[in-house]
């Protein structure tokens, strides 16, 4: 929870500085999120890169499980859907792509206002901190009502770091290696679903 209040903050502070342009017209003109992004997509790389140890425990999941992912994406897709048919400004490709941040805020916003333009990239923004903190604070009531998978479903890329304690402490250990594994294969797919429903 802690860690979403920051980048809130950060958020609240950025949109401070354009309403009053504290930042020299150069910096905010310029090509300084795409180096942004690119130094995003380098620290995704080493955290993929620097955990064997995760890649090794994948082994040990259930098979059925192993489609939990997919599962994720295509019911995040179907909100996605009827969410749209009620935003008559926004058009399908845009809301799914929104959508597939899947709670990566930081990742899909920068791919989107970039395709898009910043204020689609806000709503992704917007929406992808929501995801998270949405997870974190109804996480006992997600596996009360609807089983201890809903809360890695509803935390999307988000379970493989930042709402994996709270899926830990309520869903059960045993699922930590589930949830790390959800993450990861989400996570992997963000910047390629945002990039194709950004160019549709």
């Amino acid at each position: 929870m802690k860690s979403s209040l920051i980048i809130v903050s950060f958020f609240l502070l950025g949109t401070l500085c354009g309403i009053f342009h504290w930042l020299p017209s150069d910096i905010t003109q310029g090509n300084l999120s795409f180096y942004v992004l690119c130094a995003l997509m380098f620290c995704v790389g080493i955290s993929v890169g620097n955990s064997p140890q995760t890649l090794k425990n994948f082994r040990t999941l259930n098979p059925r499980l192993a489609f939990l992912p997919l599962m994720t994406i295509a019911g995040t897709f179907a909100g996605a859907l009827v969410t749209g048919a009620f935003l008559p400004d926004r058009s399908i490709p845009e809301c799914l792509a929104i959508g597939s941040g899947f709670g990566y805020y930081s990742l899909s916003s920068i791919f989107i206002s970039e395709y898009k333009g910043a204020e689609l990239g806000t709503i992704a923004l917007l929406s992808n901190i929501s995801r998270e903190i949405i997870t974190l604070l109804f996480a006992p009531l997600l596996v009360r009502w609807f089983g201890r998978l809903a809360p890695i479903a509803s935390g999307g890329a988000t379970t493989m770091d930042t709402t994996l304690p709270v899926i830990t402490r309520y869903s059960g250990q045993q699922f930590v290696i589930l949830s790390i594994y959800h993450g990861f294969v989400v996570d992997f797919s963000v910047p390629f679903l945002v990039t194709f429903f950004c160019s549709l």
